[in-house]
């Protein structure tokens, strides 16, 4: 009976659970224009008439297949995103307590927020950590996102996400499920360091102080989410690209196993289509990353505040995360 309280009054339990809030919020706000993504970046049929701007795309869904199509998919990471985005940025705390210089640590009042490289640095490891789980559902999602627009070509029936991840399963093994693995951790990782970092940053220079007394605005907040989202985007988007072609092919729900790998994806893909094909949907993404994570971090932020209204000492506020309850 007392689990829940204590977990919640905890610093561990209150970031993850402020994790978790702000994955759901980025979701929630941004499926649609992730289902916008996903298409732009299948390869062009000869034969194909799709779209190839969103707005145009948007209407082409919205009219052949309903509006419910920009949805499909979302509950597979919705289900699974509050675990995901909480392991992320539980991770991302627990590394930046750790890399809090030891020689400051016995002077914890004069201590200065964890250096920027720093920051990054435990970014990446985050990035890194989450994608055992982001991999899988990632996979299960972009399939079921394409999978409408490939049933009326091919005659298949639709499939939910737990069924279409047993079938997965049994057909490919675990392997299937982690098809596309190497190349998420590759996108990941840097971009997670790139986007905890340029996050920190931004909401310094937007509100001076703020990474000490965590008393910055909502304004803040939202800004400083979506431009650390949009960059950490923009600096691995032809990864994403390759990314999202990979995990689309193959075994049961996919488009047929075409790429080798992650390199073959590449050179066949700007074999046939330009190098351009690499920024396919870039705009589109960079308008999602910016309304997810705008709404990501405003929810975690506001999530960590609401369960720990208290100031921390001075030695946890000045890592450079929220002030959240001891």
């Amino acid at each position: 009976m007392e689990f829940w309280p204590e977990f919640l009054a905890s610093t561990s339990g209150s970031e993850f659970v402020a994790g978790g809030s702000g994955g759901m919020a980025g979701v929630m706000a941004g499926h649609p224009l992730d289902t916008i993504r996903i298409r732009l970046q299948q390869p062009r049929l000869p034969s194909s008439s799709a779209p190839d701007s969103a707005i145009a795309l948007i209407r082409h869904i919205v009219a052949t297949e309903g509006p419910t199509a920009l949805f499909k998919g979302m509950a597979s990471p919705l289900a699974t995103i509050a675990f995901q985005n909480a392991v992320s940025f539980q991770t991302y705390a627990l590394l930046s307590r750790a890399l809090v210089d030891p020689s400051k640590q016995a002077q914890a009042q004069h201590q200065q927020p964890l250096s920027y490289e720093r920051v990054a640095l435990a970014g990446i490891g985050a990035g890194t950590i989450q994608t055992l789980i982001l991999s899988p559902v990632d996979l299960i999602k972009i399939r079921l996102q394409l999978q409408t627009a490939r049933r009326s070509v091919r005659g298949t029936s639709s499939l939910g996400p737990l069924t279409l991840a047993r079938n997965i399963f049994r057909k490919e093994g675990i392997r299937g499920l982690y098809r596309g693995w190497g190349i998420t951790v590759l996108r990941d990782a840097p971009s997670h360091g790139v986007y905890f970092g340029s996050y920190e940053f931004i909401r310094e220079k937007l509100h001076p102080g703020c990474r000490s007394n965590g008393q910055e605005t909502l304004l803040t907040m939202l800004t400083a989410g979506g431009l650390a989202g949009s960059l950490s985007w923009l600096c691995c988007y032809p990864l994403d690209v390759v990314k999202s072609r990979l995990q689309a092919q193959g075994g049961v729900g996919g488009s047929g196993t075409r790429y080798k790998g992650i390199i073959d994806c590449f050179q066949i893909s700007v074999r046939e289509e330009g190098f351009h094909v690499l920024f396919r949907g870039l705009g589109t993404s960079l308008a999602r990353a910016y309304l997810v994570n705008g709404a990501i971090f405003s929810a975690y932020e506001s999530t960590l505040r609401f369960l720990s209204p208290r100031s921390p000492p001075q030695s946890e506020t000045n890592l450079g995360l929220r002030p959240i309850s001891p």
